[in-house]
Order: structure tokens, then C-alpha cells, then sequence
């Protein structure tokens, strides 16, 4: 009993009934690992001879070229600035009365149409100073009146004198002095005439005041700003009461570049989009090219932005005064014209054309010489060697051999 305690482990497994489990188990393991073993030799020896055969036969491998197809698409060149939206015609309304106002009859937002009624003053030319003026023209007509009488007296005077002189029958002192009085006469009546002239033009003034306590709108359109208010006090010609705007048309101002600018003319289609509606987009004709710089633009060094004008219509007033305008002026578009990405364009000579390796059906490259014609940041337009469907080779590619790319994993897209 005492030898078998001092056995090992392993004599004892060599004890055990050749047909136990743990036998069973032993080779089973033992199997797996050399069948582990033989996979990994197999694969070794396989990656070697596919490497020895690409290199004893680099032609006969596919090479997988990115390429992207020709299409036809519309494409424009133009000039990209920013601008806002302003209001095209406006009027700044005032009075031209000393006063106070009595009453505000519109508000902000309102439409309101030509010769409506917007404010009234209550003039500082109170009624008193109009009967005044009033009485003071009754006395000088009187007057007139009583002077013109005087001058009918001293004429027949002179007349008379005039008369007896030629006879010898009265002194010359006496001719004279009849004389003198027509002409006083007739001085004062001029006088009197003068300062009843002077009195109606102030009526009339005082009068064309009092027309104008009742201010009215001079064009059609929306009240945009409004600072009248009931009981304020305004000075004549100085306070603007309100500013009326139509906003069925809008003007666009953008900034162009110096660089830019002397590409632009008059009349040239423009187009703009705002964030506040995106997706939308407004378009007009150029209509003026400021010719000073914009701001403080073109001084000291800095490059010079010039203000560049455009009106479009806003039937449905969406566009307000401030917005921000993305604005495109358009110099050239085609429309339907063989495009690929701009990023194949580099550097065409003066006339245009340039190299592009295209893919034939073979699989095989074909060097190009092509024309380019317009060019934008997405796309150019090739006006020659090269047809709608073809398959340019992008410039990432390098083979002279290759198995075209199955249609879903073309890039096509002209942009």
C-alpha cells in the first residue's frame, strides 16, 4: 500500500485501461493540432507561388482603374460676390409746417395708397393771425379806395392849371403846387398797392400752412418706418415722419472684386439666393456698376471692392430690406454640353486643350488631346475629342492595363 502511494501521476496514467476516455480525448486533441499545422503549411505554399507568379507575370493581373464618365449637363460660368437685399424706391415723408401733431392714422406694415391720409398738425399760425390779416387787407382797400379819390382831385387840378396857364391867367407857383399833388397822389396810391400785394402773399402762404396740416401719402406703397406720435412737437422741414417703400421690386447690392469687376456689364443676367429661404432663387439684369470703391475698400494696400446694383421683382414680398444675398453674375452657360470634373482640368494651353487618358472597351488606355471650354469649381465642358458615355481615367489611376470598374463603382458624376 505504501509503494502505491509513492506513484506518480504518470505511472498511474500508465496504469489506466487502454480504452479509458482521457485516452480517447488524448488523441483526438493530438489529430487537431496536426490537422491545424497542415492548413497553414498549405496556405504558406499557396501565397508563395501566387507571389512568384505575379512576378513572372505582372501583365496578366486585372488592375482596377478609378474612372469617371462624361455626361451631359448644363454649366455656367459666372462671378460669385455677396451682397443684401435694399429697397428700390422709397420716400422719406415730412411736413413742412411748424406744429404739433393732432392725429397718426397708419402704422407699420400698413399699405396704403397715394394721397391717403397719414398725419395731421396742428399748426404753431394760429387762427386769430388769419383774421388778422383779414382785417388789415379790408383797411388797405379803404385806404386804396380814399387815395385813389385824392388822385382823381389832384388830376382835374393839374388839368385845370395846366388850362389857365396857357392863357396867362394864373401863377406859376400855383401850376406847380397842382402838379406836385398829382404825383403825391398817384405815389401814395402805388404805396397802398404794394403793401396790399405784400398782405395777400402772406394770406396765401398762411393759407397753403393751413392745407398742409393734413399730411398725405405721395406714392403707393408700405409704411417701413414710422416715428410720428401723437403730441409731438415738429419744426418745419426738419422732422421725417415716416418713410413709405414699394416693395414689389427689390435692388440687390453686392460687393465685387476689383478682380472681378471689370468682367461685368450692364445688363447681364444676375442671379441670388438668402438663407431665409432655402433653395429659392431671385434673378435680374444688372443695372449699374458704382465707380468709386465701397467703404474704405482700395485704401492703403487693401484690395478694392466696388458696389455692383441689380433689381428683382417681389411680387409676393417675401424679400425684406438687410437680407443676405448669395449672388452669381453670369458671364457664360451652356446647356446640355459634354462635362467632366473640374478636377481633370490642368493647365490647358492658350487654346484650351489639353491630355485626358480615356478607357477603352478593351480595357486598354487611350491618350486624348481634348478642348475645355467653360470651367467652373465643379465642372468643365469639353467641346472636342471626347464623347457623352466615354470613361476618363482620374488622375489618382496609373496602368496601362485594366479591367474596367463595374458600373456601381463608377464615379459618374459630372458634378
Amino acid at each position: 500500500m505504501d509503494n502505491l502511494d509513492d506513484m506518480t501521476a504518470e505511472d498511474r496514467h500508465l496504469g489506466e485501461p487502454a480504452g479509458s476516455p482521457a485516452d480517447e480525448r488524448r488523441r483526438t486533441l493530438a489529430r487537431r493540432g496536426w490537422s491545424a499545422l497542415a492548413l497553414v503549411l498549405v496556405i504558406a505554399a499557396g501565397a508563395a507561388g501566387w507571389y512568384g507568379y505575379r512576378q513572372r507575370h505582372p501583365q496578366a493581373v486585372p488592375v482596377r482603374l478609378e474612372t469617371v464618365i462624361a455626361e451631359r449637363a448644363d454649366i455656367e460660368q459666372s462671378v460669385n460676390a455677396t451682397g443684401n437685399v435694399a429697397m428700390q424706391s422709397y420716400v422719406d415723408v415730412g411736413t413742412k409746417v411748424s406744429g404739433q401733431i393732432s392725429e397718426v392714422y397708419v402704422g407699420i406694415g400698413e399699405t396704403v395708397k397715394e394721397g391717403k391720409l397719414l398725419v395731421t398738425v396742428s399748426p404753431v399760425v394760429q387762427a386769430g393771425r388769419a383774421e388778422n390779416n383779414r382785417a388789415q387787407m379790408a383797411r388797405l382797400k379803404a385806404e386804396l379806395a380814399g387815395q385813389n379819390a385824392q388822385l382823381d382831385f389832384a388830376q382835374l387840378q393839374f388839368q385845370r392849371q395846366t388850362q389857365l396857364k396857357a392863357e396867362n391867367a394864373t401863377r406859376e407857383e400855383t401850376y406847380e403846387s397842382s402838379r406836385m399833388g398829382m404825383y403825391s397822389a398817384a405815389a401814395k396810391v402805388d404805396a397802398i398797392n404794394a403793401q396790399i400785394q405784400q398782405l395777400d402773399a402772406a394770406m396765401k402762404e398762411d393759407e397753403a400752412i393751413q392745407k398742409q396740416t393734413r399730411i398725405v401719402a405721395p406714392i403707393s406703397g408700405t409704411v417701413v418706418a414710422l416715428s410720428a406720435r401723437v403730441g409731438q412737437t415738429l419744426s418745419a422741414n426738419q422732422d421725417v415722419l415716416m418713410r413709405i417703400a414699394d416693395l414689389s421690386k427689390m435692388s440687390v447690392q453686392a460687393r465685387v472684386a476689383e478682380e472681378d469687376v471689370t468682367r461685368l456689364h450692364k445688363g447681364m443676367t444676375a442671379y441670388f439666393s438668402t438663407p431665409g429661404y432655402p433653395g429659392k432663387r431671385w434673378a435680374g439684369k444688372l443695372r449699374q456698376i458704382m465707380l468709386l470703391p465701397a467703404d474704405d475698400s482700395g485704401r492703403q494696400g487693401k484690395k478694392a471692392f466696388y458696389t455692383v446694383l441689380f433689381d428683382v421683382a417681389n411680387p409676393s414680398r417675401e424679400l425684406m430690406a438687410g437680407m443676405t444675398a448669395d449672388v452669381f453674375f453670369v458671364l457664360e452657360k451652356a446647356e446640355r454640353a459634354v462635362t467632366i470634373p473640374a478636377s481633370l482640368v490642368v493647365k490647358p494651353d492658350n487654346k484650351g486643350m489639353q491630355k485626358l487618358k480615356v478607357l477603352q472597351a478593351d480595357g486598354k488606355l487611350e491618350t486624348r488631346t481634348v478642348r475645355i471650354g467653360l470651367r467652373n469649381a465643379d465642372k468643365a465642358q469639353v467641346l472636342t475629342g471626347l464623347a457623352e458615355g466615354e470613361q476618363v481615367l482620374l488622375p489618382a489611376s496609373s496602368a496601362t492595363t485594366a479591367q474596367p470598374s463595374p458600373p456601381q463603382q463608377q464615379r459618374g458624376d459630372a458634378g
